[in-house]
């Protein structure tokens, strides 16, 4: 989850290491499953170089992973995408969107995308600061894994995706600012609250994975800018072409098999896997 590599991260203005292929295919293929799958792409951040020792890869490689990201959730609900925009369109000529339900659907993604942008401007030196560490992150897989298990478990699932209101948007909208929390999962948290809404698990990710649009687009900006005001390349131009295809096609295969076969098999195995790495970490930690 791009949240949580924006706040997790650390760089040093000027170092130019290169990284090899071998880890350009592993960060990649970690980006583009992490982002979307509901197990913590922080918790990843963090023991990825644990595990390897590898260097920094450089802000520009992880400019293009995202971009790769990015690439994929567009190109996967492109036909979604271009109806919410000509839907929106309509809704502002028309100053209305009770009658347009993919211009309804716009508005709620934007809406809903409002307190993640509040929240991270307000409390960014405090998340950056006090909770970056593998304790809260150990902890914060392990709480909201078990969440989501809850809300998997006991959720009414008896909503679909025409039954989204304002109000359901906006309290998915605050869930996904819990993300800021280094090791929630932004895709874990944002369908964790559409379970516990009543929603149906393909409701819920297609909801998630739509909100992660606009997300994407902003903390990678911000990305974008803090490699601008500090260049450096720590990956050569053929590392981050390999990057971003990866990244693109990994992210892409995880939407469409996770949309395919999430009603059957449920929250369960991410919620197993979830426990696991907050026990490893915290392991570590400790």
């Amino acid at each position: 989850m791009l949240l949580g590599k924006c706040i997790v991260s650390l760089r040093v203005p000027g170092m130019n290491t290169q990284i090899d292929a071998w880890q350009a295919v592993v960060l990649s293929l970690v980006q583009g499953l992490t982002e979307f799958l509901p197990i913590s792409s922080s918790a990843h951040l963090v023991l990825v170089p644990l595990l390897t020792g590898w260097p920094d890869q450089g802000l520009a490689f992880d400019c293009v992973v995202h971009l790769g990201s990015l690439t994929a959730v567009l190109a996967y609900f492109r036909h979604d995408v271009w109806q919410m925009g000509h839907g929106f369109v309509r809704t502002l000529r028309e100053r209305q969107w009770q009658d347009n339900a993919q211009g309804r659907l716009a508005w709620f993604i934007l809406l809903a995308t409002l307190p993640v942008g509040v929240f991270g401007l307000l409390f960014k030196d405090f998340v950056e600061h006090d909770l970056r560490s593998m304790a809260v992150i150990g902890f914060a897989s392990l709480g909201f894994g078990l969440l989501l298990w809850w809300a998997d478990r006991f959720g009414g699932r008896c909503k679909h995706e025409g039954d989204w209101t304002l109000w359901h948007a906006l309290l998915v909208g605050l869930a996904q600012a819990v993300a800021l929390i280094p090791g929630t999962s932004r895709s874990g948290i944002t369908m964790t609250m559409a379970l516990m809404l009543g929603y149906t698990r393909g409701a819920a990710a297609r909801f998630s994975f739509l909100l992660s649009i606009p997300v994407i687009v902003l903390a990678g900006g911000l990305k974008v800018k803090d490699w601008l005001e500090s260049p450096y390349q720590a990956a050569g131009v053929d590392m981050l072409l390999l990057g971003y295809g990866l990244s693109t096609i990994s992210a892409w295969l995880c939407i469409h098999y996770f949309l395919k076969f999430i009603e059957r098999m449920g929250m369960g195995p991410f919620v197993l896997y979830r426990m696991l790495l907050g026990a490893g970490l915290l392991w570590m930690a400790f």
